[in-house]
């Protein structure tokens, strides 16, 4: 034991600074937490999802391919379904997102009788060709964002959008 005493005033300081450390650690640590775990959790973004349409049937006509895949939203699990215009081009299976660009939207395949081989946006009378593009002098502000497709046993499997890379 050291022969040196403490001094009131040198205990309090150490009770204090120690309680204060343990108090602002404690607040802290929920925070790090917050701003962390985002960064070192798994994404899901690479995940396909399998829908019921068999890339045999498919031609060089779209044709809609409804989905359905779980959402998390916090503590909420719900069902989501969503759709794709799925065509064949050659031996390439191409899979359009119906989003339109101008203002969100739903596009239908030879929706307008006017142009009957065109994705028609009924909301702004929006046009896009086949391969996703835009029409110039329509609404859209660029074209259709494409799904990634993967074929496992002659089923159709569809990941993340990206942008449109046949045009």
């Amino acid at each position: 034991m050291s022969n040196t005493r403490v001094s009131r005033r040198q205990f309090l300081n150490y009770t204090l600074m120690g309680v204060g450390g343990f108090m602002a650690s404690g607040m802290l640590m929920p925070m790090i937490r917050f701003a962390v775990d985002p960064v070192l959790e798994a994404g899901a973004a690479g995940d396909y999802i399998p829908t019921s349409q068999k890339v045999s049937e498919l031609t060089e006509e779209p044709v809609r391919v409804d989905f359905t895949y779980d959402q998390v939203d916090g503590w909420y699990e719900s069902e989501v379904t969503g759709t794709a215009w799925v065509y064949r081009e050659g031996d390439k299976v191409v899979a359009l997102s119906p989003v339109c660009k101008h203002l969100g939207c739903t596009v239908n395949w030879a929706g307008d009788s006017e142009h009957p081989n065109q994705f028609f946006c009924p909301c702004h009378a929006g046009r896009y060709e086949k391969n996703g593009q835009n029409v110039p002098g329509t609404p859209p502000t660029g074209p259709l964002d494409e799904f990634d497709v993967k074929i496992e046993d002659d089923l159709l499997y569809l990941g993340a959008t990206k942008p449109n890379t046949l045009v």
